[in-house]
């Protein structure tokens, strides 16, 4: 049994979300219904001012917090250098993607809600013009004149059969909004798994439509079409007096003067502008950053088609398990590609392994097999901190890796050797369990003279116990069972080399967890997963259902890397 929630679980941290937005949503729905400043604008417009209001002002808060997840160096400041931001605030953290989609989905749902809401306030407005002035629509309609203290947008009798299309595209609001919906609808639809796996550059050039969002947004509302009763009218003109004597308001004398009105200055900018100034701050960082000089001092290419690049630059620190961004400018000079750090913090350079997955990367390690005189250029911006920045934080950890999602943990691993072979004694850790999980042979190859070293390392320092680490070979041939049958004897596995024997299937997880549990039953593990979704929630349930009831027993946490 478990006694762990993770809030950002996916149902939960959706379930916490639509929870704040539906209260926000309730404060402005109930306070645009019952405002004495929007009565008359009630009396055209019905409820639909109070659901175009709300969506407006949940838009505005979710619209202050889309950014600041992708604000990868103010997410690694906090996770690095601030006290206050201890394991369970990190693991929130880790989340920022998670928290991203969550607010980008939110963003179109209100939208919608804001869209169709405003088209219902056109139609209104027609047919508030519509009215005869011996009603109070008609009345409300014709209100205002030159003066521009109109309630009504639509100005003319013979504008009464405006449609919500032509005030689309003649006012500043709707020719805004429709920009607005278009940037929103080309980015959500183009973030999808399947687009940003297979066509990831269409979801890179569409996902910068943000500037044109954010742009029309601040602009969105400065027409003030949506308006109230100034609080000069309000004094002379009280609308529960007032409203059913409409036939008797006059401009110059009697008790119920004619109402005067006026829109509420924009407010968006208000939410927004901080976030913009901090996401600008951010790029010229990562501007600045990208523009250093970056040499490639090693590059090698090993089985599966991996690229293995060993870089230098200056005034370059890292810590285990941090990223990087990469771009070269020959493929093309916008795109930048997320990488794992493959080196440890002690060595003098920093290295990635890139395998072949898409066209940026064929082409890159296209670019570095044809063996010119001069290496592709590269730049360079990170890292940037993940969660396996904690495996050194847990007592025991647990590493699992798929395929190359191993890159991560092989800069821990190498960190260790270091740490043996300099003695470290503040290195907390007491036991470290590596998985690694691969459909081909050849994927093992690079991996495992860093493996043998640490075996050997590990015996000659008399802690043979401290790494325990297994592989999983899921595809294999008849030619790998037939060799694996002949030399099953032998002290060397005949895949990898290594004195440990591959595994053939996937891991039985429940049994690792229970094994786990069983050697440690007293200690916090830490659960470092770079892999697929679905051995994600397999792992997460695996952390809940073996955690004990008792906190001085073991718990496990769970923590994944997210780019």
């Amino acid at each position: 049994m478990t006694i762990q929630v993770n809030f950002l679980e996916p149902t939960a941290s959706q379930a916490a979300w639509l929870g704040v937005n539906i209260i926000l949503f309730g404060l402005t729905f109930h306070t645009y219904e019952k405002s004495k400043t929007f009565a008359y604008t009630r009396v055209i417009l019905g409820s639909s001012l109070a659901w175009a209001r709300a969506s407006a002002a949940c838009l505005n808060f979710n619209c202050l917090l889309i950014l600041l997840p992708v604000c990868r160096n103010l997410l690694s400041f906090l996770r690095g250098t601030c006290s206050f931001c201890g394991r369970t605030m990190r693991k929130q953290l880790d989340n920022n993607l998670t928290f991203h989609k969550l607010v980008g989905y939110t963003i179109a749902l209100l939208t919608a809600v804001h869209v169709i809401a405003h088209l219902c306030n056109i139609e209104w407005y027609n047919k508030s013009r519509l009215e005869d002035e011996d009603k109070l629509l008609g009345k409300l309609g014709d209100i205002g004149g030159e003066n521009g203290l109109w309630l009504n947008p639509i100005r003319s009798k013979l504008d009464s059969s405006v449609s919500p299309t032509y005030v689309a595209f003649t006012t500043i609001a709707g020719i805004t909004g429709v920009i607005i919906t278009l940037a929103l609808i080309l980015m959500i639809t183009s973030s999808t798994e399947f687009i940003r796996r297979c066509y990831f550059e269409v979801f890179w050039y569409t996902h910068h439509l943000f500037i044109v969002f954010f742009a029309g947004l601040l602009i969105h509302g400065i027409g003030r079409i949506v308006r109230g009763q100034t609080e000069e009218s309000m004094k002379k003109h009280d609308y529960d007096e007032c409203k059913n004597d409409f036939d008797d308001w006059d401009e110059d004398n009697g008790d119920c003067i004619e109402p005067e009105f006026e829109g509420k200055p924009p407010a968006t900018w208000y939410w927004v502008l901080a976030p913009i100034i901090l996401y600008i701050i951010e790029r010229a960082i990562r501007f600045y950053r990208s523009q250093q000089r970056v040499v490639v001092t090693k590059a090698v290419i090993h089985p599966s088609k991996v690229l293995e690049m060993q870089m230098q630059k200056k005034g370059f620190r890292m810590e285990v398990g941090q990223y990087v961004f990469i771009n070269c400018p020959s493929i093309s000079q916008l795109e930048w590609h997320p990488f794992t750090l493959t080196s440890a913090p002690e060595e003098d350079f920093f290295s990635v392994h890139i395998r072949s997955a898409g066209d940026w990367t064929e082409k890159l390690i296209d670019a570095f097999q044809q063996q010119k005189p001069n290496t592709p250029k590269i730049a360079v911006d990170g890292p940037f901190g993940t969660a396996s920045e904690d495996v050194f934080q847990y007592e025991v950890s647990m590493l699992v890796g798929a395929g190359i999602g191993v890159t991560p943990f092989a800069s821990i691993l190498k960190s260790i050797w270091y740490k043996f072979q300099h003695a470290d004694q503040s290195l907390k850790t007491k036991k470290i369990y590596f998985y690694w999980i691969c459909r081909e042979t050849g994927a093992f190859a690079w991996f495992a003279d860093l493996l043998a070293s640490l075996e050997q390392k590990m015996m000659s320092s008399g802690k043979a116990d401290f790494l325990n680490y297994r592989l999983f070979l899921t595809s294999w041939d008849s030619n790998i069972a037939g060799q694996v049958g002949i030399n099953f004897d032998n002290a060397i596995d005949t895949v990898t080399g290594l004195k440990q024997k591959t595994s053939y299937g996937r891991p039985i997880w429940n049994n690792e967890f229970s094994k786990v549990a069983e050697d440690n039953p007293r200690s916090v593990v830490g659960v470092f997963l770079c892999g697929p979704q679905a051995l994600a929630k397999t792992l997460q349930t695996c952390c809940h259902q073996h955690s004990n009831l008792d906190p001085r027993k073991v718990q496990f946490y769970f923590n994944k890397e997210n780019f």
